[in-house]
């Protein structure tokens, strides 16, 4: 699981009726120094979204595999998930 920040919403003519009740979200993953800036220079992905993330929202997500698995045995056609919405991010600081 990663974190990241959502930037935007893919919208759908006719979705497949496998991913109704989601929304499709663009999601920027973040590396560790991204989060303290709030942005991050890695590629956007794609992610299904059925727990309301909104613009901006930063949430953490799964990929490959593990965002498939909480639809077995269904086989939605996913390859990236929201699994969390983050309300809070306490980010330690080296004391070196």
């Amino acid at each position: 699981m990663r974190l990241g920040r959502t930037i935007g919403t893919v919208t759908l003519v006719e979705p497949h009726a496998a991913v109704r009740g989601g929304v499709f979200r663009v999601v920027v993953p973040l590396a560790a120094a991204d989060l303290a800036q709030g942005d991050g220079p890695a590629e956007p992905l794609v992610a299904w979204d059925d727990l309301g993330a909104g613009d901006g929202q930063l949430v953490a997500f799964s990929e490959g595999g593990e965002a498939a698995q909480p639809f077995r045995p269904l086989d939605k056609p996913i390859d990236a998930y929201v699994a969390a919405l983050v309300d809070r991010l306490d980010l330690a600081r080296d004391h070196a």
